[in-house]
């Protein structure tokens, strides 16, 4: 009997360390779905939010589906799969109205302004009655251009979303407004690898995202709901440090613009530094821009070329890119290839000599 009641205490105490995780329900349409390798790049928002989140303290269950509006979703009982399962300290998150607009189609239109708000109250309720925590999430942006303007094709039922979370008091992540400024901030081309535009599959969708816009969205989704919830920090496995506050083109001063350059254009060929041996080809990346607080190199060290031995006056890194190399680092030697990452400080001496057939790639980083 003793024996038993301490096995009892045993399973009870395990109970109570081990808690369940919370779960967060997602209850939406095809851009919160979640899609098999055979459909792949397509992906949805809900399939990428689990990768946000600690398992052991949140669990994602997807209910989303393509094609269902907050009236068709409900009508085929999905809602009442949910119902089933949910419990207290639950969270559902509720985002339609791409499939709400389907005028065409009666199964699945909701007038922005009366049925659209009435079928989400019956979300909002239902959660409220399991215990659980309603989240409204306004339908996410698609990327459709015209004239060099993105369209807000979710407008009146953003709207309407936003009326009714403030009239129930339930919490809102406007995901149309911070995916819309993703969008922008990407730019019309610069969206597109993150939508299905694949050209081998003969598609050009932009309403559904690939692997890369469902991550992307997903962690615009966590960021704002960290926001609301700020507890939700410590279960978090990635960063979220995702959001486009800025309109595009107004995060960089004009007299300092951000750039792209390519390393054909400022090639420099040069003996080999500090007494080295030559020839070496160097790609001083920005060096017309003396505010910058670092330094960023590329040097190549061409057959029998070297950096010669000398003391180092700053913080420096020799990253190898390919090739091999005998690095002599205080004294003692180290030979070095593709992958190795080499620290000089302050007060070091060091040397590099390329080794070999192939030219030793060298980037360098320190500060300015």
């Amino acid at each position: 009997m003793l024996r038993f009641s301490l096995l009892l205490s045993l399973l009870l105490f395990s109970t109570v360390t081990h808690a369940a995780p919370q779960r967060v329900f997602i209850a939406g349409d095809s851009t919160a779905a979640e899609y098999g390798p055979e459909r792949a790049p397509q992906a949805g928002w809900g399939q990428a939010l689990q990768s946000y989140l600690d398992p052991a303290v949140w669990e994602v269950r997807n209910h989303a589906k393509g094609g269902r509006s907050a009236r068709s979703f409900i009508e085929e009982k999905r809602l009442d799969a949910i119902a089933a399962d949910i419990r207290p300290g639950d969270v559902l998150l509720i985002q339609f109205g791409h499939n709400d607009a389907k005028f065409e189609d009666p199964t699945r239109y909701n007038e922005p302004a009366t049925a659209y708000p009435r079928y989400l109250q019956r979300y909002i309720q239902l959660a409220r009655d399991k215990g659980a925590t309603p989240v409204l999430i306004t339908p996410v942006a698609r990327l459709l251009y015209d004239f060099g303007a993105l369209l807000d094709t979710h407008a009146l039922y953003t709207q309407a979303m936003k009326q009714l979370a403030a009239r129930e008091q339930v919490a809102l992540i406007d995901l149309n407004a911070s995916s819309t400024r993703w969008i922008r901030a990407l730019g019309e081309q610069g969206a597109k690898p993150y939508f299905m535009f694949v050209p081998e599959q003969n598609k050009a969708d932009g309403t559904h995202f690939s692997v890369a816009g469902a991550t992307a969205v997903a962690c615009l989704v966590v960021r704002d709901w960290v926001a609301l919830k700020p507890e939700l920090k410590t279960a978090l496995k990635r960063d979220i440090d995702c959001d486009v506050s800025e309109p595009a083109g107004q995060g960089s001063d004009a007299a300092k613009p951000s750039r792209v350059v390519h390393e054909r254009d400022i090639a420099i060929t040069q003996p080999g530094p500090h007494g080295g041996a030559g020839p070496t080809t160097a790609y001083p990346f920005f060096a017309d821009d003396k505010d910058l607080p670092f330094v960023l190199r590329k040097r190549v060290l061409h057959k029998g070329a070297g950096i010669g031995l000398h003391p180092q006056h700053k913080d420096e890194i020799y990253y190898i890119v390919s090739g091999q190399g005998s690095y002599v680092l205080d004294g003692k030697q180290y030979d070095v290839a593709a992958g190795d990452a080499l620290l000089t400080r302050v007060g070091s001496l060091h040397a590099l000599q390329q080794r070999g057939e192939q030219d030793l790639v060298v980037l360098l980083a320190y500060p300015r």
